[in-house]
Parts: C-alpha cells; sequence; structure tokens
C-alpha cells in the first residue's frame, strides 16, 4: 500500500507508528469537523482509535462472511472446491478448482493393497519361500 495515498501531505513522511497515533483527521477524505463527530460519538482520538472501534470490525467481519462482492464464477468455484474435499477427504493431494474435473460421479476402482503395495516385491519373495505361490 502507497501510503502517501491514504494520508495527508503533512503526515506522509511519517513512520506507521506516528501515523497510528496522529489524530483521524490525518486520513485523506476526513475533515476536522468529521474527527469532532468521531470523537463526540465514539470518543476516538487517532488512527489507531478509529482501527481499535469494534463497529467498523463488526461490520466488516459480515460483509466478508456473506460472501458480499464475490463473482458468480468465484462462488461456483468455490462450491466445486468445498465439494471436492468433501468427496477427498482425508486426501495427501490438495484438490484445483482448475483441473477440469467438476464431480466425480462413480469412485474408482480399488486397487489390491497387496499387490499395489511399495514392498509388495518383498511380499511375494517371502511368500515364494514359504511356498504359498
Amino acid at each position: 500500500m502507497n501510503v502517501n495515498k491514504v494520508v495527508d501531505k503533512a503526515y506522509q513522511d511519517k513512520s506507521f507508528e506516528e501515523i497510528a497515533d496522529a489524530p483521524v483527521n490525518a486520513l485523506q477524505g476526513i475533515s476536522k469537523q468529521d474527527a469532532a463527530l468521531l470523537k463526540q460519538a465514539f470518543n476516538v482520538k487517532t488512527v489507531r482509535d478509529l482501527a481499535n472501534l469494534k463497529y467498523p470490525k463488526w461490520a466488516s467481519a459480515i460483509v466478508t462472511l456473506s460472501g458480499d462482492g464475490a463473482t458468480k464464477e468465484e462462488k461456483a468455484q468455490e462450491t466445486l472446491l468445498d465439494d471436492g474435499v468433501e468427496m477427498t477427504f482425508p486426501a495427501s493431494d490438495p484438490v484445483s478448482v482448475s483441473s477440469g474435473i467438476t464431480r466425480i460421479e462413480v469412485a474408482p476402482d480399488m486397487v489390491s493393497a497387496q499387490s499395489d503395495h511399495q514392498n509388495s516385491q518383498k511380499i511375494e519373495a517371502i511368500e515364494k519361500k514359504k511356498g504359498k505361490k
């Protein structure tokens, strides 16, 4: 973020710590009158006070959880990803939205763990020694 685009010129050379402790009218778009109203309504005196105000945090969380702003495509991809995770959980490989697979309708055939195991050749050798094969 370019801090020069969000603070008044008087604060452009200040550190973030100094800006956080500055009056709220250090932010572009907040006048001294607006700062006085914020102080009267919420006892907000500094940029830090404004950032720690619980009402904007609550509003931001509600908007984020509502999914507001997400396009139909993003919502569809999220749904596909959720479905894919449910169908493959627990899985060692993450599911990719762009893989082109939209839904697995039929589970793949199960492979025998004995013949597909990383030590299957050792198992076969042991069985041959025992005379089972």
